[in-house]
């Protein structure tokens, strides 16, 4: 049996926890399936045999990817927020989750198919707009804010003005 963490983050789905799980595992570092559940019995969104949880790990985070049904959808009130080292970090996640049905936002922000929010946020960005110089991180911020994915070129260049 795989351990139980303390304190699991647990994801509603309808249905696809097991496909989500395994497309984060080969997208993400320090990233796996831990677990997966079937059934007892029929429950309301499914049938006894059917995928009802997914135990895995994102990032080095537990999740519980919980197949509970259509009723509740995911927002941006939750998100997973990775730093990246670098752009070719940071185009390889934001493309795998944009190119895999995703869909793109603002400010570094995509939410993948199955409407998971991810902020692919450059170390480099968080660095600029907490820079002591007041102006510094306000053109820092205001690059940012005309960005989808995060241009860390631009964003070092609006930061030294």
């Amino acid at each position: 049996m795989t351990a139980i963490a303390k304190n699991t983050i647990c994801l509603w789905f309808d249905g696809d926890a097991e496909e989500a799980a395994r497309f984060y595992a080969s997208v993400f570092p320090d990233s796996s399936v831990d677990g997966v559940w079937r059934a007892p019995g029929d429950y309301p969104a499914g049938k006894q045999g059917d995928v009802l949880t997914v135990q895995f790990t994102v990032l080095g985070i537990p999740c519980l990817g919980l197949n509970g049904g259509p009723m509740f959808k995911h927002n941006e009130a939750f998100s997973f927020q990775v730093a990246t080292d670098d752009q070719a970090e940071t185009d390889r996640y934001w493309h795998a989750i944009i190119d895999n049905g995703g869909q793109k936002s603002d400010c570094g922000w995509c939410k993948d198919k199955w409407g998971i929010s991810w902020q692919i946020t450059p170390k480099a960005l968080t660095e600029a707009i907490s820079d002591p110089d007041p102006a510094a991180a306000k053109r820092a911020f205001n690059a940012m804010m005309t960005m989808q994915k995060i241009d860390i070129a631009a964003i070092e260049a609006a930061r030294r003005g």
